[in-house]
């Protein structure tokens, strides 16, 4: 893999942790930080030694967004054509994200604000700092609150009543208050987020790798799916799982009273 130069990246034990790693910025996002992250999430989905991934901040934020100066100042220098290629490059790292085929789990260590709260959307399971928050604050800036898949994922994890209000104020909230909407799966002490999120990512890295990457694949397909397409779709995958290498061992053990050896296989 290539090795990037505007964050941190560790591979260990089948789970790849990424740390953004501009701490006196808050990790704001750069021209290169979204670049690189995009193409990262392509590569990992090559990647055999990542079978999980986390992605966390180092200091005292998660990620404040897309920085002030070296990203909206430019912006104001670029013509039509020159935002929306920008705008879909930060739309490429959500949908590189979400198919990738592999959990991500973001460990929120601080404020996620901006686009760092849509990353944090996109992973799949959220753990959260007891003094993180998270704030969609696109409006706060005179944009729109649908910004990088937020007004397509939000709505879907904690319902539109609760994703219009996050999106039309742009308030943060705490990530008590998170978790009680559903948006953070699990909240911890600040010490505890890091080795609790790489103790999750572990525990996925080992499980049945094609499983899993099945069920990310239904979950998003059945995002706009009907019930009889659903059900169509999950007897298709279960066909599929029932043929792997993991299914049969998952019998094995069970009949000679081990824990499972899951291969991805």
């Amino acid at each position: 893999m290539n090795a990037p130069s505007s964050f941190r990246f560790h591979l260990q034990d089948r789970v790849a942790l990424i740390t953004l790693a501009r701490p006196d910025k808050l990790n704001s996002l750069t021209f290169e930080v979204y670049r690189e992250l995009r193409d990262l999430f392509v590569e990992l989905e090559r990647e055999p030694a990542a079978s999980a991934v986390v992605i966390t901040g180092e200091g005292r934020g998660f990620c404040s967004g897309g920085d002030v100066n070296a990203i909206i100042g430019e912006l104001f220098s670029q013509d039509m054509v020159g935002v929306t290629d920008f705008a879909r490059m930060t739309c490429d790292l959500i949908r590189n994200m979400r198919t990738l085929r592999k959990p991500i789990i973001a460990a929120i260590n601080g404020i996620a604000a901006g686009a760092g709260a849509v990353i944090a959307l996109a992973a799949d399971l959220r753990v959260a700092a007891t003094d993180a928050k998270i704030a969609f604050l696109f409006t706060k800036v005179g944009l729109a609150g649908a910004d990088m898949g937020a007004a397509y994922l939000l709505p879907r994890v904690v319902g539109l009543g609760r994703a219009t209000e996050l999106l039309y104020f742009g308030d943060a909230i705490d990530a008590q208050t998170a978790e009680r909407y559903g948006l953070f799966n699990r909240v911890f002490e600040k010490d505890k987020l890091l080795p609790e999120a790489l103790a999750w990512a572990r525990r996925l890295a080992h499980g049945p790798g094609f499983g899993l990457g099945i069920t990310k694949e239904l979950l998003n397909a059945e995002l706009s799916a009907d019930l009889h397409g659903a059900l169509d779709n999950e007897a298709r995958a279960q066909s599929l799982c029932m043929r792997t290498q993991d299914f049969k061992e998952a019998y094995e053990a069970f009949t000679q009273k081990r824990p499972p050896r899951f291969t991805g296989r």
